[in-house]
């Protein structure tokens, strides 16, 4: 199974260039964020006619997530919104039944300008979401967290940390918070199997960063216990942002192999058939 996650900047701009990713590289589940949309509008029938079926939580101009599944089975919706703050109605959080597993697509917030109440709220949110996936990582269902971290977590994961120094992507809160995360047990893909590399997901459109390889890791997908195992790949299609108005993100996948499967435990009589 190949899984992964992408922020699109506005499905309705980005349409084509995700349905020619899609054809290209044929992933099986798909977490999109930034939407950008309302629910109305989500390309439903453009997604399905490539051969995905969709759940998705759209907002007018700015967050919205979606989970594609490759095939005419949609993701079973298990929840709609990140608990802890019934009054949040920022559309960042989906969590589905996809193909045996628990998906979870976030759209964390960016918390600039910091300090302020969007910072405040970066922070908040990230104490909601760790409460919440403690309990998925001890379900006993293999799980993923995947999406838009908005986190650079080291400064391996940024092509000049200097430049973000006063960014709320780098802050101590910030990077302490994913650090609590991964302090559950999950495993953060990329870095598992390419621990010493420099790897970036988003390059902004200011000052020729993609152009330069001027870019931020802060695109993740983490893994539990028992979906950890299944890891065998990893990586980011960065062609995707040289394409023609491209989004300033690129999708990061990952290879799942196949889960194993006890064996049964023979009869006594075949086993006694078995003795030489």
């Amino acid at each position: 199974m190949k899984l992964a996650t992408f922020n699109v900047n506005g499905i309705k701009t980005r349409l084509p260039q995700l349905l020619d990713w899609l054809a290209k590289e044929g992933p099986d589940v798909v977490c999109l964020q930034e939407l950008k949309a309302l629910d109305g509008v989500f390309p439903q029938a453009a997604l399905k006619e490539a051969g995905y079926s969709a759940l998705w939580k759209g907002q007018r101009a700015w967050n919205g997530v979606a989970i594609l599944a490759k095939g005419e089975e949609p993701p079973l919706k298990i929840r709609r919104e990140l608990p802890g703050d019934p009054s949040d109605d920022q559309s960042r959080y989906l969590e589905a039944a996809v193909d045996g597993l628990v998906v979870a697509c976030l759209y964390l917030p960016n918390g600039n300008p910091r300090p302020g109440p969007k910072f405040d709220y970066k922070l908040a949110w990230f104490q909601r979401l760790q409460a919440h996936a403690l309990g998925l990582y001890a379900s006993g269902h293999p799980v993923v967290l995947a999406g838009d971290f908005n986190v650079i977590p080291t400064d391996l994961d940024v092509y000049k940390p200097a430049s973000w120094k006063r960014d709320a992507l780098m802050q101590p809160e910030t990077r302490e918070a994913y650090s609590d995360l991964l302090g559950q047990g999950w495993i953060d893909c990329l870095r598992k199997l390419h621990p010493e590399q420099r790897i970036y997901t988003f390059w902004d459109y200011f000052r020729q960063h993609w152009q330069r390889n001027a870019g931020l890791r802060i695109d993740h997908i983490l893994l539990n216990a028992e979906l950890a195992p299944r890891l065998s790949k990893a990586g980011v299609d960065s062609w995707v942002r040289g394409q023609e108005h491209a989004s300033d993100h690129a999708p990061v996948w990952v290879e799942l192999g196949k889960a194993k499967v006890a064996a049964k435990p023979r009869s006594k009589a075949v086993a006694k058939k078995a003795k030489p």
